[in-house]
């Protein structure tokens, strides 16, 4: 029986990692989770937190330390809610996000795969060791981890929440406090400057989250790292005309394509509303991934690390073996670039997409390459593909890229009717990747599973899965 309680100090050995890299700890078979704590470390720790099957826990005191450990290179770490595995390797970071992923696989697949080998083992009157069982099976790998030669200042996107004293901060984790910080390690130290120069020059209010009243809430800047270009999106509860002189800031910053209010009056974790002003330039800012140009507009859907994007996007490629014959869905296409990159390969790429801006992007997109055999449709992956498949248009190749909360019902069901010959999974979400692949396995073999590193020094990892119909 548990017997801990809040604020217990104990000493313990840290035996694996948790789906956020936080240490795990077993006292009497209870599980804790210990954040700040590595993998075959001895720590002291205490409990902040008990519930009925496990407790969290934070260290005191590191008793036996990890080789994998280092010290911190972040000044507002761990605070700051932006990262949560700066005192890990980058190497041994790569490790657990691989693992991280295997867990959920064996416990959606392999599992699975196991029971039933076990039992036509069993029903075969076969006698085989543990051993043996698991080397004759076919249980599903992870790939390792593909990382970053330089896994810092990647982020193309920087959002800025502002404080009242005028400075841009960063949100203290699981809270809306700002934290100011002298340097952010994954954001751009150019979105950093801009930021800063921004807040010193404003001349109008900020915000207040508690009455709901005043005016400039954040700051965001989105870079174009191919071509240089810098978008500045200054979220406001009301337009304020008078908040800022955008002359200075063009002035010391001539890379910036363009300044846009974004006018957000609700009391909301979203940042962006739809209501966008141009005070300058289009409004929006261009970039290349490969060989291919795409608009981005403030609100547009794109992938903040464009060094991890490009190999996400030609892995998913290379691994799908497109040809001039097949029929390509880019589901939850975004401003189309997967189904403009694989435009070149294809005969047909019919892309779909719920974010009205995005899909106008995504045509714009489609123009600005000169591509003429793609067709993007605004309108839930749900129903927009089943009207697809009633048109009777039918791929032989789906790639899927959807939102953390994964595959709908509804596309599942249209994915196993159609038992293509390759389904490609681009995953931001491990766990809803691994329900769904456990929902596709009996109409599809699991060809291979590799991580990406899209998110260094965070607990969060992107996935590329092949799939192949089974014969």
């Amino acid at each position: 029986m548990n017997n801990l309680k809040k604020n217990d100090e104990l000493v313990a050995n840290i035996i694996d990692y948790g789906a956020n890299g936080e240490g795990i700890a077993k006292i009497d078979g209870f599980t804790i989770f210990v954040s700040g704590a590595l993998k075959n470390e001895k720590c002291k720790i205490k409990i902040l937190k008990v519930n009925k099957n496990f407790a969290f826990a934070k260290v005191i005191e590191v008793i036996e330390k990890s080789n994998k450990r280092v010290k911190p290179d972040c000044n507002t770490y761990p605070r700051c809610g932006g990262c949560n595995l700066r005192h890990i390797s980058y190497d041994e970071t790569l490790n657990i996000k691989q693992e991280k992923v295997q867990n959920l696989i064996n416990k959606f697949i392999n599992h699975e795969i196991y029971k039933d080998e076990k039992q036509n083992q069993e029903n075969n009157n076969e006698t085989i060791s543990n051993g043996e069982e698991k080397e004759k099976s076919n249980f599903i790998k992870v790939n390792e981890t593909i990382g970053m030669n330089d896994p810092f200042y990647y982020r193309n996107k920087a959002i800025f929440p502002v404080s009242e004293d005028k400075k841009p901060g960063i949100f203290a984790s699981r809270s809306h406090v700002i934290i100011p910080f002298k340097e952010c390690k994954i954001q751009t130290k150019l979105s950093q400057q801009i930021a800063k120069f921004i807040c010193e020059n404003w001349n109008g209010t900020i915000y207040n989250e508690k009455t709901g009243k005043e005016t400039l809430r954040n700051i965001m800047i989105r870079e174009a790292f191919k071509t240089g270009e810098v978008m500045v999106v200054l979220v406001e509860n009301k337009y304020d005309k008078d908040g800022i002189d955008i002359n200075p800031i063009l002035s010391k910053f001539p890379m910036i394509k363009t300044i846009v209010v974004n006018e957000n009056t609700k009391n909301t974790n979203v940042v962006l509303a739809d209501k966008n002003i141009v005070l300058y330039g289009e409004g929006y800012i261009t970039d290349i991934l490969g060989d291919k140009k795409f608009k981005i507009s403030p609100n547009s859907f794109y992938q903040v690390n464009p060094v991890q994007t490009e190999k996400i996007y030609e892995l998913a490629i290379k691994e799908a073996k497109l040809n001039k014959e097949d029929v390509l869905c880019d589901l939850y296409s975004g401003i189309g670039t997967i189904g403009i990159f694989s435009s070149d390969s294809v005969k047909k790429v019919y892309g779909i997409e719920i974010v009205k801006q995005a899909v106008e992007d995504a045509r714009e997109n489609a123009k600005i390459n000169n591509i003429n055999n793609i067709e993007f449709i605004e309108g839930d992956v749900e129903s927009a593909f089943q009207g697809l498949l009633e048109k009777n248009i039918r791929p032989n190749v789906v790639i899927v890229d959807p939102p953390r909360k994964g595959l709908d019902n509804k596309t599942i069901e249209n994915l196993n009717k159609l038992k293509l010959e390759k389904v490609i999974y681009v995953s931001c979400n491990p766990a809803t990747l691994a329900r769904d692949l456990q929902m596709l396995s009996s109409n599809y073999n699991i060809k291979s599973i590799t991580p990406i590193d899209n998110f260094p020094y965070t607990s969060h990892v992107e996935c590329v899965t092949v799939l192949n119909k089974k014969k």
